[in-house]
């Protein structure tokens, strides 16, 4: 009889404490006069609902188009698109990141990308950065032409008999690449898929992004409930972390023992394994091995996927612009009179029209173009200026806040890219636009992040970019067949981007010379 009334109080008080919190995130929060739905202002479900629809990235860019540059996202949400923002977020206050990033843990461990705070980020930082200097990143440039003929040679094996399924055929010629500058390691992953063989690891590598997606939205006991669910594929795809895990574990030990032992001394071109294995934090600590683990983990992961995207995103460009092609072949018939000898990087960036399409390739298929949640810290010695609200744009945000902007929006920005969603290379050409507007674009643009939190390995994935098109433009004319479409190209996110199909099937045939 007890039950009953005491069941009542509970009930009667949920629904009111319910009720306060939407009045209060609709009338009372300090966000209330940001402009955006009543719906998002009352809950996250919202946007978590187009997170797990794989449309964040558009959902987003619908509210700037109807509300304009901030509008709020979630109860404590706010989103922004505006160039003197982002510089202010991410460069000069450099605050710290959100929990989201958590859910990008590898091997359960902190790496540089879920480092939320900034003076943390900066010691991981540290211990890579030199790396992906240009100059070293140079010197891995016979191995990396090494593997790019291999794929030339694989798609001449077959030019003009079948379309091949390019992301997963670019996504194992970049774990090739990153297994070789990571760890010295001929993995044979293109190989493999020559072979219609699974790597195990590439797939790992793949099914990633797709966990995090998960994870982010999800309770930690609703995940590893799911987790347990029996079926092989989605088991396969929930443990992707581990299976990453065990064959970098593989490769630490290995180079250590090597190491030790004498067999690798002073290189000059040591593999970012070897450089970690030998960095010290301080004096009496270096670093240890579950910070090596994880932090080549998130390396092998950011440099392989995205690359992999973007790639064949250009690809399937050029087979339906042959208007672009016939310029791009013109441009590097010339600097490669030999089409199977590649040249040194230096050469293929001082070509103007080449290096225009990677610019706009960049644009509009950045690989990661999803918002990059930062907090609102709270007013402290770091930052004694900041007494009350932090002002966005005319808005004043309390110390707690998630802010955050999008590439994909500030690369669509109409004031500064007419016709934002076109292809066009030659908006980036010196002769076609002035001085003004190009100096804009360039501040709108940010493929690889932006700030003291910029991609570490963009330079890397800048020469993959420029050799692989290079290549396979110089050798082949690119076709679509009728399954690869506007339909089957449309761009979902799950942080990174992919097509709707989940392939991009492309027919290459082989140039004369």
């Amino acid at each position: 009889m007890i039950a009953h009334p005491v069941l009542a109080v509970a009930l009667s008080s949920g629904v009111i404490y319910l009720l306060y919190r939407v009045l209060y995130n609709l009338f009372l929060s300090p966000l209330s006069a940001i402009p955006g739905p009543w719906y998002a202002a009352v809950s996250d479900l919202w946007i978590n609902y187009h997170v797990l629809r794989l449309r964040q990235c558009k959902i987003v860019q619908t509210l700037f188009d109807t509300y304009g540059p901030v509008v709020r996202i979630g109860p404590n949400k706010v989103a922004f698109c505006d160039a003197s923002s982002m510089r202010n977020v991410y460069s000069v206050y450099k605050f710290d990141k959100s929990t989201y990033y958590k859910s990008l843990l590898t091997n359960e461990n902190d790496h540089a990308m879920t480092t939320l705070d900034h003076a943390s980020h900066t010691i991981r930082r540290k211990s890579y950065a030199s790396h992906y200097t240009p100059t070293n990143i140079a010197k891995f440039q016979p191995d990396i032409h090494e593997h790019c003929m291999e794929l030339a040679q694989l798609l001449e094996n077959v030019a003009g008999k079948s379309s091949l399924e390019c992301m997963a055929l670019f996504r194992n010629l970049m774990v090739d690449v990153m297994t070789e500058t990571l760890f010295g390691y001929r993995l044979g992953a293109l190989g493999k898929w020559a072979m219609d063989a699974e790597d195990p690891l590439s797939t790992a590598i793949n099914d990633f992004p797709k966990r995090g997606i998960l994870r982010s939205v999800m309770p930690s006991s609703l995940w590893n409930l799911i987790g347990r669910i029996p079926n092989n594929r989605w088991r396969q795809m929930c443990d992707s972390d581990k299976i990453m895990a065990e064959f970098v574990s593989g490769r630490v030990y290995e180079t250590r023992a090597q190491i030790n032992s004498g067999l690798l001394g002073e290189s000059e071109r040591p593999t970012l394994i070897q450089r970690l294995l030998q960095y010290r934090y301080s004096a009496k600590h270096p670093v240890p091995d579950c910070n090596i683990i994880s932090e080549c983990m998130g390396h092998l992961i950011a440099g392989s996927d995205t690359s992999s995207t973007t790639i064949s995103y250009i690809l399937w460009e050029l087979s339906r612009r042959p208007d672009i092609v016939s310029k791009l072949q013109t441009e590097l018939d010339e600097a490669m009179p030999d089409a199977r000898l590649i040249p040194d990087i230096s050469v293929l960036q001082e070509l103007p029209y080449f290096n225009a399409l990677i610019k706009e390739a960049l644009r509009l298929y950045t690989a990661a173009p999803s918002l990059l949640e930062r907090v609102v810290p709270s007013a402290s010695a770091k930052f004694s200026h900041q007494v009350e609200d932090f002002d966005l744009m005319g808005y004043g945000l309390p110390a707690g806040t998630i802010v955050s902007t999008q590439a994909w929006s500030m690369h669509r920005n109409p004031k500064v890219f007419s016709s934002p969603e076109s292809f066009i290379p030659e908006r980036w050409l010196e002769s076609s636009t002035t001085p003004d507007l190009l100096f804009q674009m360039n501040q709108h643009m940010m493929a690889f992040g932006t700030g003291t939190r910029v991609c570490g390995g963009q330079n890397l994935a800048q020469i993959m970019l420029r050799i692989v098109v290079a290549v396979v433009v110089r050798n082949f004319n690119i076709t679509a067949p009728p399954e690869t479409n506007e339909a089957s190209m449309e761009i979902k996110d799950s942080f990174v981007i992919f097509p709707a199909a989940m392939e991009c099937k492309l027919i290459f045939k082989a140039r004369q010379q």
